[in-house]
């Protein structure tokens, strides 16, 4: 879709929030809360954005951004020239990260930009009538985006402010404790704190089901940096077998050998380039699939992903 910038805000220091709209005026592609869209950008840049407003609202998608200090491009294009009546190229939302509507209580914590798609789950909560409450850590007082949105829902909202705190850690152990029976945790945020989050929920008895995650950056060990051995593929429909070296990633062997795979991100966290596995065990690098997908071995996102078998055989 080509969307018109139709606003842009100063929602925090170093956060821009952009509102986009049909030029026509028409209904946008509907979105659950916490869904996020690819905008591509000049220079063949393309970035992945959680969608910060309410699920309700059709004709607008709102975008917070947050300026990268080490940005490749995207950010930095997007806070620094992006102007109101310019049109971009935005793709239809896709959810990776979503409300579990079973829930007996929404436990939110979000680090920095990750409360742009916890602030969608909470529109789509108070939207409900669904109980929720939000751990919200910023290093800063001044980076807190949205607060004048949050303020209002008074003590269902814990803001966490390094600087204010001494450089103590927020009380994790104590918000989780306090959740409901059938509670389940939602978490955006910088990977240290996703981390903390984790291990605190696992010391606690959580059910695995019951914790999500968003990330907005790839981490850990991916194709890119431990590639391993060369593999076989066996393309199905295309009767076609490649192999695929120790220094290229699936993805870029599929790409040599003329299969016309979809991607966006490359990273393993977007699942346009999902594959599905007909035969072989894939040794799963991605971040978006669940224990179960994993453990089925029917799909493989080739773009960080390799092999543990000899050979994989893709309905390609």
């Amino acid at each position: 879709m080509r969307l018109v910038v139709t606003r842009l805000t100063q929602e925090a220091q170093d956060v821009l929030g952009v509102e986009l709209r049909a030029r026509d005026g028409e209904m946008l592609p509907s979105f659950t809360a916490g869904a996020h869209v690819d905008v591509r950008l000049p220079g063949g840049i393309c970035r992945q954005y959680s969608l910060a407003n309410s699920p309700l609202e059709r004709d607008r998608y709102v975008l917070g951004v947050g300026l990268a200090a080490a940005s490749r491009g995207g950010s930095a294009f997007m806070h620094q020239c992006l102007a109101v009546g310019d049109c971009i190229e935005v793709s239809a939302p896709r959810a990776l990260f979503a409300v579990a509507a079973e829930a007996a209580e929404h436990v939110f914590i979000a680090g920095g930009i990750g409360i742009t798609p916890i602030l969608s789950m909470i529109h789509w909560c108070e939207a409900q009538g669904c109980p929720w409450r939000l751990l919200y850590c910023v290093r800063t007082r001044a980076r807190a985006a949205y607060a004048w949105t949050l303020a209002r829902h008074g003590e269902r909202v814990r803001l966490h402010v390094d600087q204010e705190a001494g450089g103590a850690q927020p009380d994790l152990a104590a918000w989780l404790g306090n959740a409901a029976a059938g509670a389940h945790i939602y978490c955006c945020g910088p990977e240290g704190l996703m981390n903390a989050v984790s291990a605190q929920a696992a010391q606690a008895g959580w059910p695995r089901a019951a914790i999500h995650f968003e990330r907005f950056a790839a981490t850990g060990a991916t194709a890119s940096d431990d590639r391993a051995g060369s593999f076989k593929v066996v393309l199905l429909r295309s009767r076609k077998s490649i192999s695929v070296r120790p220094d290229q990633s699936l993805l870029e062997a599929l790409e040599d050998a003329g299969a016309a795979v979809p991607f966006s991100c490359r990273q393993g966290m977007c699942r346009s380039c999902e594959v599905p596995l007909l035969a072989g065990q894939a040794d799963h690098r991605d971040f978006v699939l669940s224990d179960e997908e994993r453990d089925a071995q029917t799909c493989i996102l080739p773009c960080v992903s390799r092999a543990r078998s000899a050979e994989l055989v893709l309905d390609l």
